[in-house]
């Protein structure tokens, strides 16, 4: 199983805004059951995706500031940003399979 790297408000920031390896992040709510089922997609995508791919997940609850400049609307939520960080991150919203966010994760790795 893919392990899925935990990060703070700060480091995601700092991540968002500079150049360098593709970045996908799940954001969720601890509580959130829609949340858990996407999470477990989301695992089975990872299988699918590069090794070298680093899928990252956070708390919106920690995240006031991200939750604000990118106007996350609810969770769960895949974020997307591509190697360049040109015109920020996307983000979606509707997970309603495997191969839906195995396409939304490729566009932005590949």
């Amino acid at each position: 199983m893919k392990v899925f790297k935990q990060m703070n408000e700060q480091e995601l920031a700092l991540a968002l805004e500079q150049p360098g390896e593709p970045l996908v992040v799940f954001l969720h709510t601890p509580l959130c059951g829609t949340c858990k089922a996407a999470r477990r997609m989301l695992e089975v995508a990872a299988h699918l995706l590069p090794p070298g791919l680093v899928i990252a997940e956070a708390n919106v609850n920690m995240l006031p500031g991200i939750v604000s400049r990118y106007r996350i609307s609810s969770v769960p939520a895949l974020m997307t940003a591509g190697a360049d960080r040109t015109g920020g991150p996307e983000i979606l919203y509707s997970m309603g399979s495997v191969e839906q966010m195995l396409d939304y994760i490729r566009r932005v790795s590949s």
